[in-house]
């Protein structure tokens, strides 16, 4: 089975949603299962088929993160020493040298990614150009709209 990469910070995340489904939701949907079936016919209980509906759902989800963290590498971007390379979990200042702004980014896993709040997924496009790159390089990106270029003003592992 392939390793997923994933910061401390992704897996704290994925535990507490786990303990989460597995100690608050998973009991109350179990609870609410056994009080509707307290109300007679389940063939029409609604009550009954949307506790179940939503049984499956947080089973589901309970493995989907179990198999995540299961399979999860998981890189603490504080204890890396890459040489100035940028790398899985490396926090990167860029220059769009198209509109001359400045924008900062993490690169971590797929689902700790989060556009809004600086990190990208290790395989999105600009992240993928920026591997193994060093501070006053260029990348050159292919974006929907045609060719960017990043100069990688700053790299650092925090």
């Amino acid at each position: 089975m392939d390793k997923t990469p994933m910061t401390a910070r992704g897996a704290e995340a994925l535990r507490v949603e786990l303990n989460k489904l597995k100690g608050e939701d998973r009991p109350r949907v179990i609870q609410a299962i056994a009080e509707a079936r307290e109300h007679g016919d389940l063939k029409e209980n609604a009550e009954y088929h949307a506790a179940r509906e939503q049984q499956g759902f947080i089973e589901g989800r309970i493995q989907e993160i179990e198999g995540k963290l299961g399979s999860a590498q998981i890189i603490d971007p504080t204890t890396l020493n890459a040489g100035g390379k940028i790398v899985f979990g490396a926090t990167v200042d860029l220059l769009d040298v198209t509109n001359d702004t400045e924008v900062t980014y993490q690169i971590v896993g797929e689902d700790e990614s989060d556009i809004k709040a600086g990190r990208i997924s290790i395989t999105s496009p600009i992240a993928r150009a920026l591997i193994g790159k060093e501070v006053d390089d260029v990348a050159e990106v292919q974006a929907p709209g045609g060719v960017r270029e990043y100069e990688i003003l700053d790299v650092r592992y925090e």
